[in-house]
C-alpha cells in the first residue's frame, strides 16, 4: 500500500469536544465485535505517528481512533498554558468516547500521550478497558519538587530542551517554526535508536535547540521516507508549536493535580512496550522506571523491549510494534 493511497484511505473527522475542534482519524473493518482502541501521540507528533498501526489494528478487529491531541495537528490550539492540565486532557479523551457513543476503550499512548492515558485510567477507570504504554512508563514525579524546578537543576550547566521550551515562551515557538524544515529531520534522528539526543548536553544552556542537534543523514531512512516526514512538517507549519510546547510548560500544573493520586492504584490491565535505546527510559525516569508503572497499575501483564530502536519506536520498528499491540489486545479480548 503506497503512502499516498494509505493516507487517503483513513477516515478523517472533526468534532466539537470540550471546547476544542478536535480532529481524529478512524479506521476499522465492519464487525460487531470490534474493540475500541484510542491511540494518543506526544510531541512533536500528530495522529500520523500511528499511520502504520491503524490498518494493523483494524485488521485485528479493532475500531481504531487516532486523535490529534489538544494543541497539535488539526485540533484547536489553546494559547493558555492552564488549558493543558490533567483534568482538561482527560475530558478530551472521555469527550471523544462520548461523541462516538463508546462506553470504554483500550488506550495506547507514547510520550505525553502515555501520561495522558495513565491519568485517565486513574480518574475514569470505568472508561478504560486497558492501558498500553510505549516508552514512557509513568509521569516523572518527585513529590517534593515540581518537575520544571528539577529540569532547571538538571540543565543548569548545559542545554536541556525542556528548559529551552519553558524559559523561552514565544521565542522557542517562533525559532522552531522559522527553521521547521531543519528541526524535524534533526529531532527525529536524535530521538531514534540510531541518533543520540544526549549529544545536546555538550552545548551551553543558551543554545538554540536546532543548533544543539546533530545533522541527520539524508532522507529516506530505512524507517521513514521523505513524504512521511513532510506530513509532520506541513502539519506543524500550519498549527505552529505553541500547543505542543504548552504540554511542557504545564508540567507543574499537572504535578499539583497528580498529588492526590500518588498512592492510588488501579487494577486495570496494563502493558508496556519500550525500546532499548529510548532517551526517556535512559535519562528521564530514574533507575527503575517500570516500578513506577507497576505501583500505579499492579495488574501489569507484560513488559517488552524492542531492540535497536529509540523513542519513535512505532515508526522505527512498525512491524514489531504492531505484533506486540495485537498480542496485548488479543489477551484483553479473551476477557471481554
Amino acid at each position: 500500500m503506497s503512502f499516498k493511497k494509505g493516507y487517503m484511505e483513513f477516515n478523517h473527522n472533526f468534532a466539537d469536544i470540550n471546547d476544542l475542534r478536535m480532529h481524529f482519524v478512524e479506521h476499522s473493518t465492519p464487525s460487531k465485535k470490534n474493540i475500541p482502541v484510542v491511540l494518543c501521540h506526544g510531541f512533536p507528533h500528530t495522529w500520523f505517528s500511528w499511520h502504520r498501526q491503524l490498518p494493523a489494528l483494524s485488521n485485528a478487529g479493532c475500531k481504531v481512533l487516532a486523535p490529534d491531541m489538544r494543541g497539535m495537528g488539526e485540533t484547536s490550539v489553546p494559547k493558555d498554558i492552564s488549558a493543558y492540565d490533567v483534568d482538561t486532557i482527560c475530558r478530551d479523551l472521555t469527550g471523544l468516547l462520548d461523541y462516538l457513543e463508546i462506553d470504554k476503550a483500550v488506550f495506547v499512548g507514547l510520550d505525553f500521550g502515555a501520561f495522558a492515558i495513565y491519568d485517565l485510567a486513574l480518574r475514569f477507570p470505568e472508561r478504560v478497558i486497558a492501558v498500553i504504554g510505549l516508552e514512557n512508563p509513568a509521569a516523572p514525579h518527585n513529590p517534593n519538587k515540581p518537575p520544571l524546578a528539577e529540569y532547571r537543576e538538571m540543565g543548569a550547566d548545559h542545554f536541556l530542551h525542556i528548559n529551552y521550551f519553558c524559559e523561552k515562551v514565544g521565542r522557542a515557538d517562533d525559532d522552531l517554526l522559522v527553521r521547521i524544515d531543519e528541526f524535524f529531520p534533526k529531532v527525529f534522528w536524535a530521538l531514534s535508536g540510531e541518533g543520540n539526543y544526549f549529544d545536546t548536553f555538550k552545548f551551553p544552556k543558551e543554545t538554540h535547540y536546532i543548533d544543539a542537534l546533530n545533522d541527520p543523514p539524508s532522507l529516506p531512512w530505512n524507517w521513514l521516507n521523505i513524504e512521511e516526514m513532510q506530513v509532520f512538517i506541513e502539519s506543524y507549519r500550519k498549527s505552529g508549536f505553541t500547543g505542543g510546547l504548552n504540554w511542557y510548560r504545564s508540567m507543574d500544573i499537572k504535578w499539583e493535580q497528580r498529588k492526590p493520586y500518588e498512592n492510588v492504584s488501579s487494577n486495570i490491565p496494563a502493558y508496556f512496550l519500550g525500546s532499548e535505546n529510548d532517551v526517556d527510559l535512559k535519562g528521564f525516569h530514574g533507575d527503575d522506571p517500570i516500578s513506577l508503572l507497576r505501583k500505579q497499575f499492579p495488574n501489569l501483564r507484560a513488559v517488552e523491549m524492542v531492540s535497536s530502536a529509540g523513542h519513535l519506536v512505532q515508526l522505527e520498528k512498525s512491524e514489531e510494534v504492531n505484533t506486540a499491540l495485537v498480542r496485548f489486545i488479543d489477551d484483553i479480548r479473551e476477557e471481554l
